[in-house]
């Protein structure tokens, strides 16, 4: 049974960057542009009705920035998987987007191919950021050092399963691998975060990083 192709919008100010993702999509195999905006303003006004499987977001839009755009977006798109992308390596711009509901990061100089590997990886539940980004996000926990009791309320399949989240692995793939029910799975995630006070895969991964 042949998949339908995963539905994707652009969100870039920068006529040039916007064109050239929207030619991309359409070249790519298994992908589907389906539509691309200019402003964070007009992808609020209009985005929602295409209900796309992946958002691509500019993060440095002029007027509505691509966090409030995305936070906006993430309220009426819960199934949505918001893909942002940036010339610059912001901690803070970083952590207000996964915050606001984002599942990657990429920098703008990301190769073409990376971005369409991004694309699928976050369509199928995975966080996918650029090593620049990852550095960062490591970087600024480790500058913390602040010692958690959070991760002292996991138990070791919790731990075990986190960890396979952080190397990119999916439920299926991890219940196949600890050969355990994906339902199983989905309920270690559950209490994951819980435990970690967190909303979401991203966020758990970024405080399992920032431990070790």
């Amino acid at each position: 049974m042949k998949k339908n192709p995963i539905a994707v919008a652009v969100v870039e100010d920068v006529k040039g960057t916007r064109e050239n993702l929207v030619e991309l999509l359409k070249r790519a195999a298994g992908l589907n542009c389906a539509g691309a905006f200019a402003s964070g303003e007009a992808a609020v006004r209009d985005l929602p009705t295409l209900a796309p499987d992946v958002v691509l977001m500019d993060v440095n839009l002029p007027g509505m920035s691509g966090v409030q755009c995305t936070a906006q977006l993430k309220a009426r798109l819960p199934k949505t998987q918001f893909l942002m992308l940036t010339a610059y390596e912001n901690s803070e711009l970083i952590f207000e987007s996964l915050r606001a509901g984002a599942s990657g990061y990429l920098m703008k100089n990301t190769e073409p191919n990376e971005i369409l590997a991004a694309i699928e990886q976050v369509h199928a539940g995975g966080s996918p950021m650029s090593m620049q980004i990852a550095r960062k996000v490591v970087s600024h926990f480790q500058e913390i050092k602040k010692p958690s009791l959070e991760f002292e309320q996991l138990t070791p399949r919790e731990l075990e399963i986190l960890s396979l989240l952080a190397k990119g692995f999916l439920y299926k793939e991890i219940a196949d691998q600890l050969k355990i029910s994906l339902h199983t799975v989905r309920g270690h995630v559950h209490l994951v975060y819980e435990k970690l006070h967190v909303q979401s895969r991203s966020e758990a991964i970024i405080k399992f990083l920032g431990q070790k």
